[in-house]
């Protein structure tokens, strides 16, 4: 929020013009150029990946399912749905939370595992065309530092 002594808002200037408007592209081309090279590799779509992975990264490969909806920036019922397509396919399991039997985990399976390694390069190889190919010689670390903020005030 800002300061109560700051004035009204100042018009962009040409740069930060420029810059909203890259962003604002970036946001909605980069996951569907992402997708669209795993679809035609015959990889798994990149919400499913993203899920995978993001149960690969979590302790015992399990996570509530409102915190993996959370961590892929999904609803909790788009997370079900993926999820059920990926228990369909025996990569990931849905059992009952311990702490509280209303909640739901979701699991990854040894399968799932092994569905996601399988899509691990090319996943990489759109990631690093798409992505970091075009960042030579730009600062990585000052670059995320500045969009992890961004992401993390909004």
């Amino acid at each position: 929020m800002p300061p109560a002594t700051a004035g009204p808002p100042q018009p962009l200037s040409p740069d930060e013009e420029a810059l909203v408007r890259a962003l604002g592209r970036l946001i909605l081309v980069l996951p569907r150029a992402l997708d669209t090279d795993m679809v035609r590799q015959g990889q798994l779509p990149l919400t499913e990946y993203s899920t995978l992975m993001h149960l690969s990264e979590a302790p015992n490969r399990l996570m509530r399912m409102s915190e993996l909806a959370t961590a892929c920036d999904l609803s909790l019922s788009g997370m079900t749905r993926i999820v059920t397509r990926l228990e369909a396919r025996g990569l990931v399991e849905r059992v009952r939370c311990d702490e509280d039997a209303r909640g739901l985990n979701a699991v990854l399976t040894d399968a799932g595992l092994a569905r996601l390694e399988q899509a691990w390069p090319a996943h990489l190889a759109s990631v690093r065309r798409h992505i970091l190919d075009h960042f030579e010689g730009v600062d990585l670390v000052q670059l995320a530092g500045v969009l992890q903020r961004v992401a993390t005030t909004t």
